[in-house]
């Protein structure tokens, strides 16, 4: 009886081990909901959605990476680099004199093509000449800001099309005040009668491709190669994996990623900035780690690292709800990642 009595503690303890970041994710919403109840809101958990939409793609960039056990330092500036490609390319399109929308969707699908380009450098250095990942991606930080500053002269990117800020910051649907429901169209109302929005169109925009590559990750044969260079790469090269050609697929995807990640910030704030992104590089390896990936490798979900970046999310709106001043941001995030750390090395098998 006893022995069963301490192998449910044991159990309930690993339960709870396993689950902490969903705990201490709940522990926030409490405590910032009765410092300012009206942070318990669907409003506020859209705000929180939208203003996390950089930090869940970038979290996914680094996620493919540090699975292997590698890490990409070029994410920030690779997403900067992407917003002034992207918004340059936009404009240069409408100035030919194609729609609005037509402008954007060309601008965007192009710069999702070169996007890849840093990617396929920093895998390129790390899987074939074996330079260690942090050089090879701190270089590539250093290429992308160098390039987007040059291009910009340290003017940001104006005179997009207003449908870009339309879609940017508008919902997937609307509810209108008779109940109707509009999907990407805010309907007309009378002044005073209130229309409900329903999820940010670029929380819709990440999650699709969040998605897309959640499902490669974990339910094919290239997500599994990941985890077995991560884990063991001797192990991996011995049982036939190419593992140079799949090194060069996952810092692409992460370049991709960054890359979505520079179109969403274009479409939210009109703009192009070089450093647009150059604060979310510890947001995106904390989001992965948050989440319960080691920085050894082999290890870490899609499902777990969104986790990681929506706690990071609350965080930030959070904190901004409240009055706290932006610094107090960076000490939370930095203090949830020693944490998270400290358990991955103190309770190896805890996340596996």
């Amino acid at each position: 009886m006893t022995q069963i009595a301490v192998n449910h503690k044991n159990l309930s303890a690993e339960t709870i081990g396993k689950n902490w970041i969903t705990l201490f994710l709940v522990i926030l919403v409490i405590v910032f909901s009765l410092i300012a109840p009206a942070f318990f809101s669907i409003d506020t958990l859209q705000l929180i959605l939208f203003n996390g939409t950089e930090v869940f793609l970038l979290g996914a960039a680094e996620l493919f990476v540090i699975i292997t056990g590698g890490i990409d330092l070029s994410v920030g500036f690779v997403m900067g680099f992407s917003t002034i490609m992207s918004s340059k390319l936009i404009v240069i399109f409408q100035g030919f004199g194609l729609p609005p929308f037509m402008s954007i969707l060309s601008g965007s699908l192009i710069m999702l093509v070169i996007g890849l380009l840093p990617g396929l450098v920093n895998g390129w250095l790390v899987a074939y000449l074996r330079v260690p990942a942090f050089i090879a991606t701190f270089s590539m930080l250093g290429i992308t800001h160098g390039i987007s500053e040059l291009m910009t002269q340290g003017v940001p990117t104006k005179n997009l099309p207003s449908l870009a800020g339309i879609i940017g910051n508008g919902s997937f649907l609307y509810i209108s005040p008779d109940r109707k429901i509009h999907f990407f169209t805010r309907p007309q109302v009378a002044r005073g009668q209130v229309v409900v929005s329903i999820l940010p169109n670029m929380v819709v925009f990440a999650f699709i491709f969040i998605l897309i590559f959640s499902f490669l990750l974990s339910k094919t044969k290239f997500g599994r190669h990941l985890y077995a260079i991560g884990g063991n790469i001797d192990a991996a090269i011995r049982s036939g994996i190419n593992v140079k050609k799949d090194l060069l697929k996952a810092y692409m995807i992460s370049s991709f990623f960054a890359s979505l990640a520079g179109i969403s910030y274009v479409m939210k704030y009109i703009t192009g900035k070089p450093d647009a992104g150059a604060d979310l590089l510890l947001d995106s390896i904390a989001a992965v780690v948050i989440g319960g990936a080691s920085m050894a490798g082999g290890s870490g979900t899609m499902g777990r690292t969104i986790l990681g970046a929506l706690v990071i999310a609350v965080v930030q709106t959070g904190l901004r709800i409240i009055g706290m001043q932006t610094f107090m941001t960076y000490i939370l995030v930095g203090s949830i990642l020693i944490i998270a750390v400290i358990l991955d090395q103190v309770f190896p098998n805890l996340n596996r």
